[in-house]
């Protein structure tokens, strides 16, 4: 390492630890090579060969750049997009910027031309110039928004969808084969004279802007609203963009935090640099809509690929809705601004929503009542991505895709979740719905009533012991005696399983699941005699245990209280008797 590594910071780092005799840090440093995944890489900023720092991110490159020229012949004709957020690591003088400069010499040096924004951006921009500019792939160096030592290097393919298997197998193989850096690896001043690097930043901005206007139905409504919105961007990349995508639907720029609005690798306000994690992370914002009287708070995470939403209810306090809530609010208004718009009844049977199988079920019930199609896919937006741009070449439309982890896919200009979008879309829909005298939350109310009530609970528990995850999940399968499932959980029966990490689906003839299945990740979903659905998975980026699950009911059934307690109840019995945290030493969520 301290060979190759021209770093004097990471270098320094290390010999410091060779000379004190430090076996237990080498260990962690050099124990493993970061994993590169369909995610790409995900970790902390610092030496050693499971760190982020310009060597791993050069031999990345070098392996994702020989992955591409396999399977490519045009590619430097075409070229690839690079963009980057505003991370930053003083010790180890890692940086967004630095690793984004790095893998653009990397392909340069090659040959390949570099379409590298010259500022951060938001991480949907990267997805969006890879189909816009007919790349070959595409780069975001961002941690989105992880604890901010963490940094990230996020991978498109040319269909502007996040890679995914045999890709990433094949691009690990390739980084694995490329590890000495080639003759100008360090060098990258080079690229600044180069003619094989491009700036997209202008056009971009320019094009975007005008593509998301496809989806500005009510600009009227827009110009002369009365409803006051404040953004956060949490430190992180969206301030400018939000602005910007306002300005597009003829709103009023929203107020922003500005303690929040300008990007800093630091995230001082915060704890953890996350709007998921609920009131935490918006008490600025609260503040500043108290005193500005906005009545709707929209907060991206720190790449602006997520959005969470907050309103402030009759009672004067503020409700945050959840990625389910607003993925049926979004879903709602998208396919009502397409209905008006298309008279055509027989162009719905070409029309398309997705989620994931984690996510509420919401737009299935709409889908069912309305005559589209809704299909599930597995986690995560790769897969979402990939199948809606499958169904587009079909001729297909794809209106609208949701995760409940706050991401949203609006516009199919970009495959990917965007938090840019997904912000101006809901101040539209929320400037409409003012109109008619009517709040998110009422509106809400109104989409369960006509569609059946869908009710949510989601949560994790922290473990650190890969070991301890194993047990759990081989107990789960190993129930009552060997290969034996759970037949109930507490007083709640259980009446099928689908197990996405062995292949197994109770509900289908042959017993085989339809989705794709993962041997490396743990998926269990367990449907109830009750009509609950309760997933536990484990995260691919942290090291959490999630549980997701939900309690659907048919239009008509408004006992909400009733539900809400019943919904309470099961996920009380399947933390008992299925997660055992007392046993198994897990760590609760907290708030």
């Amino acid at each position: 390492y301290l060979e190759t590594n021209r770093n004097p910071k990471t270098s320094a780092i290390v010999k410091k630890l060779v000379a004190d005799g430090n076996a237990g840090e080498l260990q962690k440093y050099f124990g493993s090579r970061m994993e590169f995944g369909t995610a790409g890489l995900r970790a902390a900023m610092g030496a050693g060969i499971s760190h982020m720092n310009d060597l791993t991110i050069i031999q990345t490159t070098q392996g994702f750049c020989r992955y591409l020229e396999k399977n490519f012949s045009d590619l430097k004709k075409r070229g690839v997009v690079i963009g980057f957020d505003a991370r930053a690591h003083l010790s180890s003088g890692g940086s967004s910027k630095r690793f984004a400069r790095l893998a653009a010499n990397t392909f340069i040096s090659q040959g390949v031309p570099v379409y590298l924004f010259s500022d951060i951006t938001p991480t949907p921009f990267v997805p969006y110039t890879v189909t816009h500019l007919k790349l070959c792939a595409g780069i975001m160096v961002t941690a989105s928004h992880n604890p901010k030592q963490d940094n990230g290097y996020k991978v498109y393919w040319e269909n502007g969808a996040q890679i995914i298997s045999p890709h990433d197998k094949g691009i690990s193989q390739a980084i694995e084969e490329n590890q000495e850096p080639w003759p100008q690896a360090w060098d990258d001043k080079l690229i600044d004279s180069s003619l094989l690097l491009h700036d997209p930043y202008a056009t971009v901005n320019k094009d975007y802007f005008k593509d998301i206007q496809k989806q500005c139905f009510h600009r009227n409504i827009n110009k002369e609203t009365n409803l006051k919105f404040v953004h956060t961007s949490v430190h992180g990349v969206g301030h400018k963009f939000v602005q910007l995508a306002f300005k597009a639907f003829d709103l009023s720029p929203p107020f922003a935090v500005p303690e929040q609005k300008d990007p800093d690798p630091e995230f001082p306000t915060v704890k953890y640099p996350n709007p998921e994690e609920g009131k935490g992370v918006l008490t600025l914002s609260f503040a500043l809509a108290e005193k500005d009287g906005a009545k709707i708070i929209l907060a991206n995470d720190p790449d602006a690929d997520r959005l969470a939403v907050a309103e402030k209810q009759e009672s004067g306090e503020w409700k945050v809705f959840s990625g389910n809530e607003l993925g049926a609010l979004l879903g709602w208004w998208i396919f009502t601004c397409w209905k008006n718009h298309n008279r055509d009844t027989c162009a719905i049977k070409d029309v398309y929503m997705l989620s994931s199988t984690v996510s509420s079920k919401i737009l299935r019930a709409i889908a069912l009542k309305e005559g589209f199609h809704f299909e599930e896919t597995l986690t995560g937006f790769k897969w979402m991505g990939n199948r809606a741009k499958q169904l587009m070449d079909q001729g297909k439309a794809v209106l609208f895709a949701f995760e409940e982890a706050i991401g949203y896919m609006c516009c199919p200009a970009v495959l990917d979740k965007d938090g840019v979008s997904a912000a101006v879309i809901t101040a539209e829909m929320a400037s409409y719905l003012a109109t008619r005298n009517l709040s998110l939350s009422q509106q809400l109310k109104a989409v369960y009533d006509e569609y059946g009530f869908h009710i949510t609970k989601a949560s994790y528990f922290i473990c650190h012991d890969p070991k301890v995850i194993q047990q759990l999940f081989d107990n789960l399968r190993n129930f009552d005696g060997k290969n034996t499932y759970p037949k109930s959980c507490g007083r709640f029966k259980v009446s099928g399983i689908r197990d996405l990490t062995t292949g197994y689906d109770s509900s289908q003839p042959d017993q085989k699941a339809i989705l794709p299945t993962s041997k490396s990740s743990q998926m269990i979903t367990f449907t109830f005699a009750n009509g609950g659905v309760a997933t536990m998975r484990t995260s691919g980026t942290e090291p959490k245990i999630k549980y997701y699950s939900e309690l659907c009911a048919p239009p008509g059934n408004s006992d909400v209280e009733q539900l809400k307690k019943e919904l309470d109840e099961l996920v009380n019995a399947l933390e008992k008797h299925f997660f055992q945290p007392e046993k198994n030493n897990l760590q609760r969520k907290t708030e």
